[in-house]
C-alpha cells in the first residue's frame, strides 16, 4: 500500500484551489481572509493551552474555534458553489452578546484605557484580540468586493469584544490590576 503524502505540490506556482476546486492566487483577498481566521484560531488555541483557562471558558473558547473552522470553510468556498457548513446567524452573535455580558457584569467597570498585559493568560488573549480584529479587516476588505455574510462580520466585531472583556475578567481573577494608558503631558 502506498503512503499518501502531506505535500501535492498544487501550490507550487502560487495558487491554490478553493472548496469545490476554483483556482485562486494564494494572495488573493478570500486566502488572506480565510487564512488570518486560521492564525487568529492558533492564537486562541494558545489561550486554550494555558492551564489557568477556566473550564467553562474554555468550553466556549472552543466553541468559537469550531465555528471558526465554519467560517474558514464558507470563505475558502467560492460563493457562487455549494454550501458546505451552515452559515453563522443571529443565534451566534446573541450567544456572544451574553458572554460578553456575563463576562462584564462579573469585571470591575474602568474609565480608562486599558493596556495589553497583566497575567499570561489574559496577555495572550490581548494577542488573539488584536489577531481577531485583523481577521475582522480582512474580512471586511473581502466583502468590498466579493459575497460575505453581513452575520461573519458582526459576530467578529463582538467576538473581539468579548475578548477584550475576557482579558480583563481573567486579570480580575488572577487579582492582578490593569495597566491604563497614561497620556503624556
Amino acid at each position: 500500500m502506498e503512503k499518501s503524502r502531506l505535500y501535492t505540490g498544487g501550490g507550487d506556482r502560487g495558487e491554490t484551489s478553493l472548496v469545490g476546486g476554483q483556482r485562486v492566487p494564494k494572495d488573493s483577498l478570500r486566502l488572506d481572509a480565510y487564512g488570518t481566521v486560521d492564525e487568529f484560531s492558533a492564537f486562541l488555541g494558545v489561550v486554550l493551552s494555558m492551564p489557568d483557562c477556566p473550564e467553562d471558558i474554555r468550553g466556549h473558547l472552543l466553541g468559537i474555534q469550531n465555528l471558526l473552522f465554519d467560517i474558514g470553510c464558507i470563505l475558502a468556498t467560492d460563493p457562487a458553489g455549494p454550501s458546505y457548513t451552515r452559515p453563522i446567524d443571529t443565534q451566534d452573535i446573541a450567544l456572544l452578546e451574553r458572554l460578553i455580558d456575563e463576562a462584564d457584569s462579573a469585571t470591575p467597570k474602568i474609565r480608562a484605557f486599558v493596556l495589553p498585559g497583566g497575567c499570561e493568560l489574559a496577555a495572550h488573549t490581548h494577542v488573539a484580540r488584536t489577531v481577531c480584529r485583523r481577521a475582522e479587516r480582512r474580512i471586511l476588505a473581502l466583502s468590498r468586493q466579493e459575497q460575505v455574510p453581513d452575520e461573519i462580520l458582526i459576530w467578529f466585531n463582538r467576538l473581539s469584544d468579548y475578548l477584550f472583556i475576557l482579558a480583563r475578567h481573567f486579570n480580575h481573577r488572577a487579582a492582578i490590576p490593569e495597566l491604563t494608558w497614561s497620556p503624556r503631558q
